[in-house]
């Protein structure tokens, strides 16, 4: 047999054992963990928590904000990274309601679904000493300055912008959407009284509730928050704000396609010891979002269930706004 063979035969046995060995190792260097919004925003606020509670478990992560696009800049970035766990990222229903409009060209077959970090209310919210203190107010509000009140989002063509058409469509009259990179942005043009109203979650918004800048007037939920429950839902105000089906704000933890499965395995125990903490469902109580344990092929099912959603629900009210 020639010194070439034996070489290729080598090293045949030895590849199979390799791999192994290598997930046993992870992660033996940083891990980079792209938040694809603003630094300051809901889903920075909540990689930075976990960074933290990782670290004490002895991993090192790095948060890298790279807003633009609704998320679809930073997750393009985690689809394209090789898939050895060591670029992860925080996929959003915002980017799946991207997905359900065919605006981006990411797909969920670009990712390995971790864990979900954190399923958050959403809600109305408009400056202190504004025109409107309550929603009865704001919809009147509308219903007289109609098509010029502006609704500031994070990111546009998402849960966010579906439910600014939702409130424009229970004051019957059209209005202005203005679009942000983050939450962070929003809430600062808000207190700023620089836009009318926002949709925004409880996390990028409880600061300067608090501090008196801002007003939460209704609650896009079944029921009203613990974190705030003197605010009313619309429901109660008699406004439907699910009329083509339940919607769910969600992030969660991706990493690109074709992970090993040793290594999804250990991402999926880490994040999972991380978010089911007590200091990280504090955190959570403290920043008005919900936590639960779906991981891995769970999640893949719960994501699978959202976009079948957004693809209905996202297509209905933007395809009716655009006519």
């Amino acid at each position: 047999m020639s010194l070439m063979k034996k070489a290729f035969l080598a090293a045949c046995l030895v590849l199979p054992v390799a791999a192994p060995q290598a997930a046993d190792n992870f992660p033996n260097r940083e891990i980079r963990f792209i938040v694809p919004w603003n630094a300051g925003g809901s889903n920075d606020i909540a990689a930075r928590a976990l960074q933290q509670i990782l670290a004490e478990d002895g991993i090192t992560m790095i948060v890298e904000n790279a807003p633009g696009a609704t998320g679809a800049i930073g997750l393009t970035r985690v689809a394209n990274a090789a898939p050895d766990g060591y670029v992860l990222g925080m996929g959003t229903s915002s980017t799946l309601a991207q997905i359900a409009q065919n605006m981006t060209p990411l797909r969920n077959e670009q990712f390995t679904h971790i864990a979900r970090v954190s399923i958050d209310p959403l809600m109305l919210l408009v400056p202190k000493g504004g025109p409107a203190a309550n929603l009865e107010e704001f919809l009147q509000y509308m219903k007289d300055n109609p098509g010029k009140v502006s609704i500031g989002t994070p990111g546009t063509n998402n849960l966010n912008h579906i439910f600014a058409e939702m409130t424009a469509r229970a004051a019957g009259v059209g209005y202005v959407n203005v679009p942000y990179p983050g939450g962070s942005r929003v809430i600062a043009d808000l207190a700023g009284k620089q836009i009318d109203a926002a949709v925004l979650k409880p996390s990028e918004s409880r600061a300067q509730i608090d501090a008196g800048y801002v007003v939460p007037i209704a609650v896009f939920d079944r029921q009203r928050l613990d974190v705030l429950p003197q605010v009313p839902t619309f429901n109660e105000a008699g406004h439907d704000a699910f009329p083509y089906g339940p919607l769910v704000q969600m992030a969660y933890v991706v990493g690109p396609a074709g992970l090993p499965e040793p290594v999804r395995q250990r991402l999926v125990q880490a994040f999972g010891k991380a978010i089911q903490s007590e200091k990280f469902k504090d955190f959570a109580a403290k920043n008005g979002f919900v936590v639960d344990d779906k991981t891995g092929e769970a999640l893949d099912t719960e994501v699978q269930a959202v976009q079948r959603t957004l693809n209905e629900v996202g297509s209905k009210v933007f395809t009716q706004a655009k006519q």
